[in-house]
């Protein structure tokens, strides 16, 4: 059974930093780009930033020089440092698995971030 385990959300200021994780299990990390998304209230699902192996991660224009993603393959884990959070951050971010060799992915259940002072 595949699994998507997202964590370290919450409540931070303005200015402030977070670190998403998201533990993957059921799969075979290495074979997966990794990514996360985000949808905020009333919006749809956007792409936050992606990585297919070890390359170089892509990012969205917003969270450019801000965000930094990264990949642990020896545990199964993708992190997303959140640096300099902006109120417009707020939102539920998702962690997504898409399978390289055939069309077939998967998502985590979201964990909420919230950007406030």
């Amino acid at each position: 059974q595949v699994q998507l385990v997202e964590s370290g959300g919450g409540l931070v200021q303005p200015g402030g930093s977070l670190r998403l994780s998201c533990a993957a299990s059921g799969i075979t990390f290495s074979l997966y780009a990794m990514s996360w998304y985000r949808q905020a209230p009333g919006k749809q699902r956007e792409l936050v930033a992606g990585i297919i192996r070890g390359d170089s991660a892509n990012y969205a224009d917003s969270v450019k020089g801000r965000f930094t993603l990264s990949r642990d393959n020896a545990k199964n884990t993708v992190y997303l440092q959140m640096d300099s959070l902006k109120p417009e951050d707020t939102a539920v971010y998702y962690c997504n698995a898409r399978y390289l060799i055939v069309p077939a992915e998967y998502w985590g259940q979201g964990t909420q971030v919230t950007v406030s002072s």
